[in-house]
């Protein structure tokens, strides 16, 4: 069984390993063991506090095999960004030039540098090991952070942002950062992408270039990618955009990677989350009226537990979520304890 838990100190050496793997464009989990540890002990003092609005708090999450104890992935919420240190995007609008003497009407698209998702919630650092990639596994570590936002939505902005990765070659250079490098900046996009994952954003504010830039001034290659995501991430955007997220013009400043956004209340999988007691019952019975996966956690915060399962069954007639008792043991739960849960 796989289960989703919050990170502690001891997921150290299984966190490192996960940030080697993951690659060039996975910004938010450097190869540094000292930001590293950084992020962990700043995930613990959060899921730790008792608060009922978003502040500065990073909740990030590893799902573990129950069998053999290896942590196979990890995902995070960043509860408001932006407060601390600045989120940049770039806004694609519109500009018209437009001479009634001459009769030329001409639209131009624009790219526009702006703090507009400061405070915004944000799902992010999502990456499961590539042996691990089958079955349902990389749906529920993506839509299992819905649960915890469903149950603890105080803790949450009114509106999630997801930024996704851009596109880059197998070298890590992406076609919008090499115009912009030509263009404002000496420095190779890896190291750039290094310093953001570093938390270092100073050089942001002062080499970007500080108006608009005209899209039809970049090379076509840069134009080119502006919006679209790496090959890679194609899955995750599909299944965010299920979720009811919508990309309205932001993107990265280094690749140009869309940033995607929901209402926090109009995630699919938030509002069609349920809660009721459980009942533990005989996994026989629950086979016979189960055809459905259902993604399951627990109220915790700091034990804060999910997973998904064809053990467990939505009693209609008597509201109650009837589980077995290795779901139950996993998720630390009780007969008569309330547990949410979805249609995986």
């Amino acid at each position: 069984m796989q289960v989703l838990r919050p990170i502690t100190a001891n997921d150290f050496d299984a966190l490192k390993q996960i940030a080697i793997e993951s690659g060039h464009g996975f910004t938010s989990l450097p190869v540094d063991d000292t930001q590293l540890k950084e992020k962990i002990e700043r995930a613990e003092k959060s899921f730790a506090k008792n608060i009922n609005q978003p502040l500065d708090e990073s909740y990030l999450f590893v799902l573990e095999d129950s069998e053999t104890g290896d942590v196979i992935g990890t995902t995070a919420i960043e509860a408001a960004v932006g407060l601390s240190v600045p989120l940049y995007h770039y806004h694609l609008g519109k500009t018209v030039h437009h001479s009634p003497t001459l009769n030329v009407y001409n639209t131009v698209d624009i790219l526009s540098m702006c703090n507009d998702y400061t405070g915004c919630s944000e799902i992010c650092t999502l990456f499961l090991r590539e042996n691990s990639r089958k079955g349902l596994t990389g749906r529920f570590l993506s839509r299992s952070r819905f649960l915890f936002m469903a149950q603890h939505s105080e803790r949450f902005a009114d509106t999630v942002i997801a930024e996704m990765r851009g596109v880059s070659d197998e070298d890590g250079h992406s076609p919008f950062w090499q115009w912009l490098q030509e263009h404002f900046f000496s420095i190779e996009f890896p190291q750039a992408d290094h310093l953001v994952g570093l938390g270092d954003k100073v050089f942001i504010s002062e080499l970007m270039p500080k108006y608009p830039i005209y899209v039809n001034l970049l090379s076509k290659k840069a134009q080119a990618v502006i919006g679209h995501v790496h090959e890679k991430t194609k899955p995750a955007l599909k299944l965010l955009e299920k979720e009811g997220f919508e990309h309205r013009g932001y993107v990265d400043l280094f690749d140009a990677g869309p940033t995607v956004e929901a209402k926090l209340g109009n995630i699919r999988s938030i509002r069609d989350s349920q809660v009721c007691p459980v009942t533990i019952g005989e996994l026989d019975h629950i086979s016979q009226n189960s055809s459905d996966t259902l993604a399951v956690c627990n109220q915790g915060v700091s034990g804060f537990r999910a997973t998904f399962t064809k053990e467990a069954h939505y009693n209609h007639a008597k509201h109650t979520l009837v589980i077995s008792q290795d779901v139950a043991n996993a998720l630390n739960l009780s007969q008569g304890d309330a547990a949410r849960f979805f249609r995986l």
